[in-house]
């Protein structure tokens, strides 16, 4: 209310300027309750951002307040209706290592709230000493209502009370990343599920404090949830994994499950409840066997799964794998990482009871044979194989003809497999006549006999092509590549190749059309190769690395001046 104001009684001296200065009015007197009052009615967001670089005092004040309390919101809300927040959320901030302090947090909450909004926020790499606490998420919270992404990675000193906030707070959150936050607890997880019913993602990776309580309430109280992410959580096991699958099951399409303590019972869950799963990717089961996965096939619930990765799971065998095989009518991509007890007649068993199967990819899995990847691509309509670092693979030349041809596979990568040499080789070729895109790279033991004939094979014309670390090729490979491809070749790597020489460069230069990628790093190639590409009338490259070639000297600077007319990189 207003009043006179105090007089001040105190002995005057002509030519003390001190004493008149301390009489000029100051603003600090006021208690911060009238500051906040203040604040609350400043009209615009690039007043509200001048006030909080007067001082960090002014600045944890305007933090303190609400972005509903301010005078101006109230208007708007009055105006335009109370979902005006909902078209807020443009802006996007990320704050990494010593940058991650709650002083920043709260300039970017008090900055962004006139400017659109804050909706999406990621702290990643906070110091353990002066890094963001529940502070800084509080404010976050309080001045970011339209808050949809967070992402907290490796955040040690914020706990239950900051994501409480921002469940309190941030009612439109849709995504939530947590991985490496210690203190975090059920509690929070709750808070969130309680309060934020939009959430459709939800990751979660050592976090040591999460446990099944914290995702049974996610399940019953968020209906949009449509992907989940769970990594190396020790407190969270088969009930809190079950309740979630069960609860969601309706819309839940994306589900990672990694380093977890489940047994067999999820993966039956899994199998009977995932009915809208899509996309599925389970790691580091230790506790689940065989019959784990073979119910889970036998469930038939995961007849909409498309892409299926497996990886260090000793419960997948040829006969779980049949299973899953028969089980999901509609899989179209299967990726198997170190599955050490899948062999070559399991891999042929899956590939025929798989019916949609497009792509297949294997990553150590020792026990799979050529006679396997062979049986594989004779039996099923694959697009796509990949197989990777596989040293079950022995280069064997098999004396009966082969079956029937895969007209289908457009892209074979076969890279760091160290048996799979010419023999292979040339079988996959003659099976195989429709490659587009070929990848050998890593593979030592293949000679220009054994990649001649695939070379020879291919009817539909070779796009991408790389030979990187085969070290035996010559340049006859080249010359026949590009006099048989050179029309439809647009990448071409032969990093490592040693014994290519400038005769594979004129080769390109004079019969590629629409190469834009070579990579001849660590080649024998010289001035001379460069300029015979410089040279080429129809060679439009974009990108040409020829890193480690000792053989191109200053000669070649105007050469590439020429080829910098097109060039990138």
């Amino acid at each position: 209310p207003p009043r006179k104001r105090t007089r001040i009684s105190a002995p005057f001296h002509f030519g003390e300027a001190e004493v008149e200065q301390n009489k000029q009015p100051s603003i600090d007197v006021l208690p911060d309750e009238c500051l906040v009052e203040i604040f609350k009615r400043i009209s615009g967001g690039k007043e509200r951002s001048s006030c909080a670089c007067v001082s960090k005092h002014w600045l944890m004040l305007l933090t303190s307040i609400r972005k509903g309390e301010y005078e101006s919101s109230k208007v708007v809300k009055e105006n335009v209706g109370s979902n005006s927040e909902e078209d807020d959320g443009y802006l996007t901030r990320c704050l990494e290592g010593k940058k991650a302090t709650d002083m920043r947090l709260a300039a970017v909450a008090v900055g962004t709230s006139g400017h659109g909004g804050l909706g999406k926020l990621s702290i990643r790499g906070s110091s353990s000493s002066r890094g963001v606490t529940n502070f800084g998420l509080s404010a976050v919270a309080r001045g970011c209502p339209s808050l949809k992404v967070l992402s907290l990675w490796n955040v040690p000193r914020v706990g239950d009370e900051g994501l409480c906030e921002i469940a309190k707070e941030c009612h439109l959150l849709e995504k939530l990343d947590l991985c490496q936050c210690p203190h975090l607890s059920n509690k929070g997880l709750i808070a969130i599920a309680a309060n934020c019913p939009n959430l459709t993602a939800l990751s979660i990776q050592s976090c040591p404090k999460i446990g099944n309580e914290g995702l049974q309430a996610i399940g019953k109280l968020c209906p949009k949830l449509q992907s989940i992410s769970i990594k190396d959580c020790p407190l969270v096991g088969d009930h809190g994994v079950s309740s979630l699958l069960s609860s969601a099951s309706s819309v839940l399409s994306k589900v990672k499950l990694q380093g977890l303590s489940i047994t067999d019972f999820s993966l039956a869950v899994i199998g009977h409840y995932g009915k809208s799963v899509t996309n599925l990717m389970l790691s580091g089961l230790q506790n689940v066997s065989e019959k784990g996965f073979w119910v889970m096939g036998n469930a038939q619930g995961l007849q909409k799964l498309v892409s299926f990765t497996i990886a260090s799971c000793w419960g997948v065998t040829d006969v779980s794998l049949e299973a899953i095989g028969k089980g999901c009518a509609n899989l179209k991509q299967m990726c198997l990482r170190r599955c050490c007890f899948v062999s070559g007649d399991g891999l042929v068993a899956f590939a025929k009871s798989a019916g949609s199967l497009e792509c297949l990819q294997l990553e150590e899995c020792n026990r799979v044979t050529q006679s396997g990847v062979i049986g594989v691509l004779s039996n099923c309509g694959l697009k796509s194989l990949t197989l990777v670092k596989c040293m079950g693979i022995k280069d064997i030349s098999l004396e009966a003809p082969l079956s029937s041809s895969c007209n289908s596979l457009k892209s074979l990568s076969i890279r760091n497999c160290p048996g799979f040499g010419t023999a292979s080789l040339a079988m996959v070729g003659r099976l195989c006549p429709q490659l587009q895109h070929v990848d050998l790279s890593g593979l030592c033991g293949i000679t220009d006999a054994g990649l001649l004939p695939l070379l020879e094979n291919c009817e539909a014309g070779l796009v991408k092509v790389n030979l990187s670390g085969c070290l035996n090729l010559t340049d006859e490979v080249v010359l026949h590549l590009t006099k048989l491809h050179g029309a439809t070749l647009e990448l071409l790597s032969l990093n490592g190749c040693r014994r290519i020489t400038d005769a594979s460069l004129a080769a390109v230069a004079e019969n590629c059309v629409f190469l834009s990628d070579l990579d001849v790093s660590r080649c024998a190639i010289t001035d001379v190769g460069i300029a015979a590409l410089s040279h080429a009338e129809q060679l439009n490259l974009q990108v040409l690395s020829f890193s480690g070639c000792s053989g191109v000297s200053n000669k070649s600077m105007t050469f590439l001046k020429k080829l910098g007319k097109t060039l990138v990189g």
